[in-house]
């Protein structure tokens, strides 16, 4: 008796330390009148927990764009299971629409990552829409497009896979179109106005250089859109860098006048240019210190801005893998209280799922530590294990591995053996400079270069590996900046438990 209430308390502790983050979800679509007691809150979040995860990560993955019908299903089961958890219906019913709720969300998911690969240039075409405000400034194109492609992650999720891609082609035909007819309708006469009023205002007199400039890529911008309409990428950069030097030349055309009105010196600009520095720096912890100029500050700031990044990211994968793992052992401490009289029992596949999850997290370490920063980063995402190959680099335009990426993928072999890998994909991504049939190409054959660079050096397979091009479908930074367009030409190495 006193081993089983250790164990009922054991259960009572994982779902306190649970149902915190957990109820925010479980509550925000339907709230009670009368607020619940802190046990019927414990047992809400314990029944919800599974539908909960499922839900987060369909949201994660966009399913209710890319697998709305399975999506929907899932909210809707969801939703009844609220109402009759209010209603004070029978457990096993509530139970029974959170199961189907979970399911339903697994499917979603399942469809969503089919449709990433389905229709990787409509979701690139839908994204770049959406950055033009495409819905608000051609909103009939917009609704045409939303329709068009609704209907072709409904086929999807039908099995018509062929029919699937012609309704995406459609799709992102109609997105491109809103997209560039917002490009002219607003930022383009948007530029223009603000080069009207940058004449108005005299700026060539105090910021000749920066005006030039807004002019330059105007032009260009112009030229781009009618030249290349299947290619529009470079141009709407162009148009946004155009709009912004022209803000840019009005702003510094003012402040400089305004400087020499008050007999500012040299010496009051670059003591007040100090000041957005020091102002970062003292959040940051530190003094910033300008003896030797900008440089040193600056690289403080970025190095200190990296190391919180990297935090945040490692904690938040942490975060995830011990909500699982906290749902597992409650799940294994109530078989253990179903199971006290019956010893047999006791070896689960719960026990034997904790058992994986605990090695899985020790060879994670140990390949995550096996890469430096400026080769790999090693993520989590669900099971799965992520080898971000930050280093690899390709020749513009190719996809030979060359000679000075060996050592790194020799890496990925131990990585792969570390981690008794059976399952692997390899995926491709571009930047979105270039044509978008033109990457998802480039991209599709940089990873299969990956792949056969693996089979010929490893134990695994052709059936146990997997190459998948998703062109600059999914960037993982600006496209705008140099550095953005870098880190989103990438090769990852996705490892399946």
């Amino acid at each position: 008796m006193f081993q089983k209430r250790r164990i009922l308390k054991m259960v009572l502790g994982i779902t306190l330390a649970y149902s915190t983050s957990m109820m925010v979800m479980s509550c925000s679509n339907t709230k009670p009148s009368v607020p619940l007691t802190p046990q019927e809150a414990n047992l809400k979040a314990t029944l919800f927990m599974e539908a909960n995860t499922a839900w987060h990560a369909a949201e994660k993955v966009n399913a209710n764009v890319l697998a709305p019908s399975n999506f929907s299903k899932g909210v809707q089961y969801y939703k009844q299971a609220q109402s009759d958890f209010k209603n004070e219906v029978k457990l096993d019913e509530i139970q029974k629409n959170l199961g189907n709720a979970a399911a339903y969300f697994n499917r979603a998911i399942r469809a969503s990552k089919l449709a990433q690969v389905t229709f990787p240039n409509t979701i690139k075409a839908r994204n770049d829409a959406k950055f033009t405000e495409s819905s608000k400034y051609t909103p009939k194109l917009w609704a045409e497009a939303e329709a068009k492609f609704n209907e072709a992650t409904g086929i999807l999720e039908d099995g018509k896979v062929d029919d699937a891609r012609k309704a995406g082609r459609a799709a992102e035909n109609l997105y491109r179109k809103a997209e560039l007819d917002a490009i002219k309708v607003y930022y383009l006469t948007e530029t223009r106005d603000l080069l009207k009023r940058a004449d108005e205002l005299n700026v060539i007199e105090h910021a000749p250089k920066t005006l030039a400039l807004a002019r330059q890529l105007f032009k260009q911008a112009d030229k781009e859109l009618n030249a290349n309409r299947y290619d529009i990428d470079f141009a709407r950069s162009l148009v946004l860098q155009s709009r912004h030097e022209a803000q840019h030349a009005i702003y510094l055309a003012s402040t400089i006048k305004s400087l020499k009105a008050k007999d500012h010196t040299w010496e009051d600009l670059f003591l007040a240019s100090e000041v957005p520095l020091q102002r970062i720096a003292e959040q940051t912890g530190a003094v910033a210190s300008f003896d030797a100029g900008y440089a040193p500050p600056t690289n403080d700031i970025i190095t200190y801005i990296n190391m919180y990044q990297d935090s945040v990211t490692g904690l938040s994968q942490d975060i995830a893998w011990y909500k699982v793992e906290a749902l597992l052992q409650q799940r294994r401490t109530a078989e253990l209280v179903g199971s006290l009289d019956n010893q047999a029992r006791i070896k689960s596949d719960l026990a034997d799922k904790l058992a994986r999850r605990a090695r899985t997290q020790a060879q994670f370490t140990k390949v995550e530590q096996s890469f430096r920063k400026t080769e790999a980063r090693v993520l989590r995402e669900g099971d799965d294990i992520i080898i971000r190959l930050v280093g690899l680099d390709f020749p513009s335009g190719a996809a030979t591995i060359e000679q000075k990426s060996f050592d790194l993928l020799t890496k990925v072999q131990n990585a792969i053996a570390t981690l008794e890998a059976s399952n692997i994909t390899v995926a491709g991504y571009t930047d979105s400079y270039g044509l978008d049939d033109e990457n998802l190409t480039l991209s599709i054959q940089r990873a299969e270069a990956v792949k056969q660079y693996i089979l010929a050096n490893t134990k695994l397979q052709a059936d146990n590996i997997e190459a998948i091009g998703y062109g600059e479908s999914q960037p993982i930074a600006n496209n705008r900046t140099e550095l953005g367009r870098a880190f989103n030409r990438r090769v990852e190495v996705v490892i399946h438990p």
